[in-house]
């Protein structure tokens, strides 16, 4: 007998949606919201426990940027279910750890520098998208091909994770060979959320996603539109404009819970946008209300 997340991942790879009609109107409005816009659009959502969905630009290489730091937290917790590490351990950062120019909330609140557990970082990381937290955590564990390596044993595809937060600073051009699709963006979220094959163990899953609810970047993106009592899980990611105002990512993968109904899961990447910020956010947030607008009604 298949799992849930067989279920979920084999219906997002190969199933036709059994209320393809209703889905319709969903994908429908979906089209509308990125219409006339000019940007590349790549979205994955999938709801009723697996048997509806809509993809658009599903297997299309798109830039994570912050987004793999979802990815980065789930390989350090599982170093920590091997012992290797452990969620209290202390670490110690310098006013020279700090120095970096990039957004950091740690370097905000302790410019001198500061102990913090592993624990923290990963929270500071994930749930505030800190990037010197990012990449001490890549040191920690390793380095980026030991993230990449992890997934690809849980047969987790499409994931490219090869370059830190301060490689991506240092050239544009970078970001791009860290990338995902938007299908694999929600597989792998269903792939740690239902922990099939116990991949994660209790203690870590329940830090993992109680670190994602909390997550307080892009509250335009997918929380942007939704009732403020919804809990949301999810991590964004952004990468500014080049100088010819052209914007490689702006994106947002998580998992909306509706009360007294299953979750649905929701992936939305935006590259080569010509459009503001606002607008690139709004596209996300539009097309997540679209998609709770849909999933909130029984079936």
């Amino acid at each position: 007998m298949k799992t849930l997340l067989q279920l979920i991942i084999y219906s997002l790879l190969f199933v036709q949606p059994i209320y393809a009609q209703t889905v319709d109107s969903l994908r429908s409005r979906i089209d509308k919201i990125i219409a006339g816009k000019n940007a590349e659009v790549g979205v994955a959502i999938i709801g009723n426990n697996g048997r509806d969905k809509v993809i658009l630009r599903g297997d299309q290489h798109f830039p994570m940027q912050s987004v793999f730091k979802f990815h980065l937290a789930c390989a350090v917790l599982a170093e920590v279910d091997k012992g290797k590490i452990s969620l209290q351990q202390k670490i110690k950062i310098t006013a020279k750890d700090l120095k970096e120019d990039t957004w950091s909330p740690i370097k905000n609140a302790y410019p001198k520098g500061t102990v913090l557990t592993v624990a923290d970082f990963l929270s500071y990381s994930v749930s505030q998208s800190d990037n010197i937290a990012c990449d001490l955590m890549f040191n920690l564990i390793g380095g980026t091909a030991v993230v990449d390596t992890y997934l690809k044993q849980l047969d987790l595809k499409d994931i490219s994770i090869v370059a830190t937060e301060k490689q991506m600073h240092q050239d544009w051009n970078v970001q791009f060979n860290n990338w995902t699709t938007p299908v694999a963006a929600n597989e792998v979220l269903a792939a740690f959320f239902y922990n099939a094959n116990k991949k994660l163990s209790y203690e870590s899953h329940a830090f993992l996603w109680k670190i994602m609810k909390a997550t307080t970047t892009g509250q335009k993106r997918i929380r942007g539109q939704l009732p403020e009592e919804l809990v949301v899980a999810h991590k964004t990611g952004s990468s500014g404009a080049d100088s010819n105002g052209v914007t490689a990512a702006v994106n947002d993968i998580g998992i909306v819970f509706i009360p007294k109904k299953s979750p649905f899961f929701i992936s939305v990447f935006i590259t080569n946008s010509k459009e503001n910020n606002d607008t690139n956010e709004k596209i996300i947030a539009d097309i997540a209300k679209a998609a709770y607008d849909y999933f909130k009604i029984e079936r």
